[in-house]
């Protein structure tokens, strides 16, 4: 392989031939197996030439595919003079090495792609130092099979006494200064982390709030714009948004919510871009309601839903409720496939973010969880506890206000969630039929 193809993993433009080894655990399409990576592919930009499978009840260990299978993709290479081989399984350094020195073109697994894709995609200050660390992750295990040249500093022998050359130098300088590297953007990542969950639950304390999550291109973006002013960049690709997007979302009747857009779920998405990711997932981990966007004009959308569910589980996002949306019902070809989901998740929400097809059908369902039922009290208050007075404008419907000396009297339509705020706020509002001439603080029963 030519010397300094390894170390550029981007294949923008370049000819790309897909691989699959197809296990008996290997979760995908069983009608289409490539149909994602292709996806995958197109997003990084690459020009597919080729697809090849193999069927195999366990990988090899030299290189994952079958020898004849390998020194076919060789022959395929030089037929369609492709430029790079993606491979739908990950692999490990030394098989995707043995797979280049036959095929003498750079070998990529699925992983690797989708570094690359983010790579592309990152483009605030956070994404691009998150990228980066989850692509130090990803290298770090793999420089020694990624240091072709160390086999020629040192005739291929095996590194030890005597055969140290200034390969092996190298290979440990490049060692240390990749962990220096990754100490000093998991520092800055840290810091990140912590001023966005402090932001995060100073959000949840005034307002509600509410995440948008979904398989990567199921229309989170679109429906963001369509219910807000967020201008979203919204793509009919993986991976659009990569930074979380938070905005007001106004339900109508004073009603208000914090919707926030966050980056797309993937099947077998590399768990060190999760970790890296955990700031930006942290939108969701925290949200007070998620709405788990689905396309249901994809005919593997329930196979996407399980993987969205186990993402969010693994990240901790088990406490809040999630409200399923079924999208693009504009695109759904067979309405018989739309009923069956209906019959089998009765509470979820069909509509179409493009057209604005049902949204007030998401409205109303929000609506209900923001006010988690609804009950009208008369509350006494102190004039001077302008953070209750606050909440209770913002976050009630106030039927009727009486001011008495230095206290308000208030008759508002509250929902109980905003309720169990209030009372957490430590205000002093007492219920009038119980110590209604005593200004102490406290709650009446």
């Amino acid at each position: 392989m030519e010397s300094g193809q390894r170390e550029k993993l981007a294949v923008a433009s370049e000819r790309a031939i897909l691989v699959a080894c197809l296990l008996p655990d290997t979760e995908v399409n069983p009608h289409d197996p490539l149909d994602e990576l292709r996806s995958l592919a197109a997003t990084a930009g690459a020009v597919v030439v080729d697809e090849v499978l193999q069927k195999r009840q366990k990988p090899s260990a030299k290189s994952f595919l079958g020898k004849g299978k390998v020194q076919e993709l060789a022959e395929r290479v030089k037929l369609h003079q492709a430029q790079v081989i993606i491979l739908e399984n990950d692999l490990s350094p030394s098989q995707i090495g043995n797979i280049e020195k036959v095929c003498e073109v750079k070998v990529l697994d699925r992983s690797e792609l989708i570094l690359d894709i983010f790579a592309a995609r990152a483009q605030t200050h956070e994404a691009r130092l998150q990228v980066e660390l989850a692509q130090l992750e990803y290298t770090y295990p793999r420089l020694r099979a990624m240091w072709t040249h160390l086999e020629r500093i040192v005739g291929g022998a095996p590194a030890g006494i005597g055969t140290r050359g200034p390969g092996e130098q190298q290979l440990e300088i490049d060692r240390r200064i990749v962990q220096r590297k990754k100490s000093i953007l998991k520092k800055e990542i840290e810091s990140l982390q912590a001023r966005k969950t402090r932001e995060v639950e100073a959000r949840n304390t005034d307002h509600f709030t509410v995440g948008l999550v979904g398989y990567t291109n199921a229309g989170k973006s679109t429906l963001f714009n369509t219910v807000t002013d967020g201008e979203a960049y919204a793509a009919d690709q993986l991976f659009a948004t990569l930074s979380t997007r938070t905005r007001e979302w106004k339900l109508g009747n004073g009603d208000t919510v914090m919707l926030s857009d966050t980056v797309g779920f993937v099947r077998n998405l590399p768990h060190h871009l999760v970790a890296s990711f955990k700031a930006t997932l942290e939108e969701a981990v925290h949200s007070q309601l998620l709405l788990v966007v689905l396309d249901v004009s994809d005919p593997h959308c329930q196979r996407q839903l399980r993987t969205v569910n186990e993402v969010l589980d693994s990240i901790g996002a088990t406490e809040q409720p999630r409200l399923l949306v079924l999208n693009k019902i504009d695109k759904v070809d067979h309405n018989v496939d739309l009923l069956l989901l209906q019959k089998e998740y009765p509470d979820a929400i069909p509509l179409s973010a493009a057209t604005g097809r049902h949204i007030d059908q998401l409205v109303e369902a929000v609506r209900g969880h923001l006010h988690g039922g609804t009950v009208t009290l008369t509350l006494n208050l102190a004039q001077a506890d302008g953070k209750a007075l606050t909440f209770l404008e913002n976050r009630a419907t106030v039927l009727e206000r009486d001011y008495q000396n230095d206290r308000v009297h208030m008759t508002v339509k509250i929902g109980h969630r905003q309720l169990d705020q209030l009372k957490a706020m430590g205000t002093s509002a007492i219920l009038p039929d119980e110590h209604a001439q005593t200004s102490g603080s406290g709650w009446g029963r």
